[in-house]
């Protein structure tokens, strides 16, 4: 493991200015699941930790009917999992995180973390962004948010520039008449990456789909917003035919590809079952 120097910011202008001053050799400790790992594996060596535990704020939960949900960067991922709120509201990714790693890891790993983490396959991501959840990034000259889908933007890459932390995400209130669900699909569902991911997020009024968001995890480089399924669901009564139907879309929206976990037919073949579940499970919730 190669020496680095760990650092303490009591702000986020302080934070930032750090980050500046590093030029993108530093790192930020917040859970540091997967960061301290990958230093003592080599995989990352950066010339300076800055861990923001210190920075008062950072791990606040907050909910209002109005403006929705407020993740603070130190949020574990156990936080989000027992919030009757969250539970009540945010179903998706109270599912998504209850199916992250093992409980001694979701009593450090932050849902923040887990975002800039980018992994295709992340459990987070895909409710985050059928929910239009949004990062909210801190920087020494200005501050900036985006939507997360806009946020990753390949496999371990994100918006990030060089000076910017992740301070927060939002998510928008629920609309009324709302049913949200994520199903992960692998060998076992927990201390294991999904191989198949969906989560959908369904506005029905009268028996007529008015909004819905339907995102795909672990078929693509990033998550990815099955757009011609929603389509097929969007404005229309919803029936089993159509469901069915919005499943074989989603199957086309994926471009998955083969490794050791599984092939890429056999990943195309479970969203569309995936699918077809998390929207009936969804409309079940309603």
């Amino acid at each position: 493991m190669r020496a680095f120097e760990y650092l303490e910011p009591g702000t986020l202008a302080e934070a930032a200015a750090l980050l500046h001053c590093c030029g993108g050799r530093a790192s930020v400790l917040a859970g540091g699941t997967d960061l301290l790992v990958q230093i003592k594996e080599s995989h990352r060596q950066p010339s300076h930790v800055i861990n923001i535990k210190k920075i008062p704020g950072m791990d606040a939960l907050a909910f209002d009917p109005v403006d929705g949900l407020r993740i603070g960067a130190l949020v574990t991922t156990r936080v989000v999992e027992t919030s009757d709120v969250v539970r009540r509201h945010y179903a998706s990714l109270a599912k998504a995180v209850t199916d992250f790693a093992s409980i001694q890891v979701r009593n450090r790993a932050t849902v923040v973390g887990n975002v800039c983490r980018a992994s295709p396959s992340a459990d987070s991501l895909a409710p985050l962004i059928a929910d239009r959840a949004a990062v909210h990034l801190y920087g020494l000259r200005d501050s900036r948010s985006m939507p997360v889908e806009d946020f990753v933007t390949g496999a371990g890459k994100t918006a990030l520039e060089t000076g910017e932390l992740v301070s927060r995400i939002t998510i928008p209130a629920p609309r009324p008449n709302t049913g949200k669900a994520y199903i992960k699909h692998g060998r076992r569902v927990q201390m294991e990456l999904a191989t198949v991911g969906v989560a959908v997020s369904i506005t029905v009024d009268r028996g007529h789909c008015t909004d819905v968001g339907i995102v795909l995890a672990a078929v693509g480089p990033t998550p990815i917003r099955a757009t011609h399924a929603e389509a097929v669901l969007r404005g229309h009564s919803i029936s089993e035919a159509l469901v069915l139907q919005a499943a074989r879309a989603a199957m086309e929206d994926a471009r998955p590809l083969s490794d050791v976990r599984a092939s890429a037919e056999y990943r195309r073949d479970m969203v569309g079952v995936l699918t077809r579940r998390a929207i009936v499970q969804a409309m079940e919730i309603l």
